[in-house]
């Protein structure tokens, strides 16, 4: 053959061999990916979906994993499914993810050591709000009773002045029609 027929068949099969080499490769993935047959439901292992609830998405800034709508979420999810189908539990997989991307995506704080402190800080301090509310509250009210007890009653004539000023006060303020 000549060099002119030979450059095109080279051609040819390096580019068959590099379309088949890509599908080796991407096929994996793609088989991940592809929902269940019509009529079949896609069923979510019970470990998976435990899992899955706890982890934010390293993929999707600010979301859950279980709403994130990259492939690369859809890969973790996935991932997260056949770990539980091999038997590991919900506990296992977080804590594998949260090895392997790290502690920010953990939807809920540990139960232990520091993250104790986000569990137990809140209530402690919701607690110690309405205490000091209470104690205010009651120190005014016992302010209230105190000055209501040492009010001293108003001498008669003091009171016939008042009435006359009330009274001027209502007659200046009835409307004209």
């Amino acid at each position: 053959m000549t060099k002119r027929r030979i450059a095109p068949v080279l051609v040819l099969a390096l580019s068959l061999i590099a379309s088949l080499g890509f599908l080796a490769v991407a096929a994996p993935f793609a088989a991940a990916q592809t929902p269940p047959p019509t009529g079949e439901t896609l069923r979510v292992h019970p470990e998976a979906k435990k899992a899955i609830d706890r982890i934010k998405s390293p993929y999707c800034p600010g979301e859950m994993l279980e709403v994130c709508p990259s492939s690369g979420g859809a890969m973790l999810r996935d991932s997260i499914q056949r770990m539980a189908e091999r038997g590991l539990t919900a506990d296992s997989i977080v804590e594998i993810v949260v090895r392997e991307y790290g502690e920010q995506y953990r939807a809920q704080p540990k139960v232990s050591g520091m993250g104790l402190w986000a569990w137990v800080f809140p209530p402690v301090v919701l607690l110690g709000g309405l205490g000091i509310v209470g104690v205010v509250l009651a120190h005014r009210r016992r302010g209230l009773q105190e000055a209501a007890a040492t009010v001293e009653p108003v001498a008669p004539e003091d009171e016939a002045k008042l009435r006359a000023a009330m009274k001027e006060l209502d007659e200046a303020e009835e409307p004209v029609f």
